[in-house]
């Protein structure tokens, strides 16, 4: 079997861009992956399509070694775009795998250790007592039992700070007054606070509603910070969705920086790269809660990854049943009772529907620009 050609696709669903990846062989199977959409998402493309001439003609079978390929044949290690390339292409590649073999790609990966995988999902809101509603509201409809919020006011970054922890303690308060004392509450900032002080105030004003975890309380690029905070405070750490390879985790795992790791399957080198890091996850006793906030492939890749992982956590998820996203592919893995059952087509088990995937051509974006009172841009 060889590799003759990849094709990509951008899908814009409403706040970005998606990057679909198919690659094709000469024995008329084909794999789907998804990359992550960093932002020049035009530019993930391109690397992708960089990548197509050093493949085609190459066994798809062979992942470890096209992935080191990828990953080492460039002159320099890869930022966000290049390694977004890279796992969308990891994920077809599995997804030949799979179908070549007649099975599951988690039956490729050792098997399942577990059933079915839990998943949270993220109310809407601005208002605590908003936040709330749609929180009780995703419960009783998808049977979680787990949401994550922003703690953080939406426009925190206007605000003294005082003020900001006093509504952000007020919007967690609300939100734990709603859902009782046993659903699991996952709290972000988004990476968005900068000085180690003000994420322990942040951590102690929520402590009181057990959060799961706080996830990116600081700037994921200095691990020291992120020790020394984790030392201070009585809540679980998380982060890693801005971090890719086996080779940023590294560190970050060794200093015992976080409780969770959070790598981004679309991201940080794919299925077998975030294998290598969640192993070195369980030697370091952390748990992996990935970081999913695209598309239904996404998803689906992140299942297989979960079923065979034995240090797997929760999974972030977004339903997949309004359109568009559920007329992206053409049967969204399937979630009964706040859990995504495992599938048992071959290879990742979707495909993508192509008739939807162009009526969403590409559309140019950018996250907002958040402006504090005195000019500067704040952290996003």
């Amino acid at each position: 079997m060889k590799i003759t050609k990849i094709d990509t696709y951008l899908v814009n669903l409403g706040h970005r861009n998606i990057p679909y990846v198919k690659v094709h062989t000469d024995e008329d199977i084909y794999g789907v992956g998804e990359a992550y959409s960093c932002g020049p998402d035009k530019a993930t493309v391109e690397v992708i399509h960089d990548f197509e001439e050093w493949l085609v003609g190459r066994d798809p079978r062979d992942i470890e070694g096209l992935w080191q390929l990828m990953y080492a044949g460039s002159r320099f290690p890869g930022g966000s775009v290049v390694n977004a390339a890279i796992s969308g292409i990891e994920h077809a590649l599995w997804d030949i795998a799979g179908k070549a073999a007649n099975l599951p790609v988690y039956r490729l990966l050792g098997g399942k250790c577990r059933e079915r995988v839990r998943v949270y999902q993220s109310p809407r809101g601005n208002s605590p007592q908003e936040i709330a509603d749609n929180a009780v509201r995703l419960i009783e409809k998808y049977g979680y039992t787990a949401i994550k919020m922003s703690p953080l006011p939406g426009n925190w970054h206007t605000l003294p700070w005082n003020q900001a922890l006093r509504e952000t303690e007020a919007r967690v308060a609300a939100v734990r007054d709603a859902v009782g004392p046993d659903i699991d509450i996952g709290l972000d900032p988004h990476a968005r606070l900068f000085e180690v002080s003000r994420a322990m105030e942040l951590c102690q004003v929520v402590a009181p509603y057990r959060p799961m975890f706080v996830e990116e309380p600081l700037r994921p690029e200095n691990y020291e910070a992120l020790a020394k905070l984790s030392r201070s405070v009585e809540v679980p750490l998380a982060t890693g969705e801005m971090l890719y390879t086996r080779y940023e985790f590294r560190d970050l795992i060794a200093t015992q920086a976080v409780n969770i790791v959070q790598p981004d399957i679309c991201l940080m080198g794919g299925i077998w790269e975030m294998k290598k890091v969640a192993a070195m996850a369980e030697a370091g006793y952390m748990t992996v809660a990935p970081h999913n906030p695209c598309g239904p492939v996404a998803t689906a890749v992140n299942v297989h990854f979960a079923a065979s992982t034995t240090n797997f956590l929760i999974l972030e998820y977004h339903a997949d049943d309004e359109a568009p996203r559920r007329d992206l592919v053409d049967e969204p893995i399937k979630l009964v009772d706040g859990y995504l059952e495992l599938p048992d087509r071959p290879g990742l088990g979707i495909d993508l529907n192509m008739d939807t995937v162009e009526r969403y051509p590409f559309r140019s974006w950018h996250r907002p620009f958040p402006i504090r009172p005195d000019g500067s841009l704040s952290y996003q």
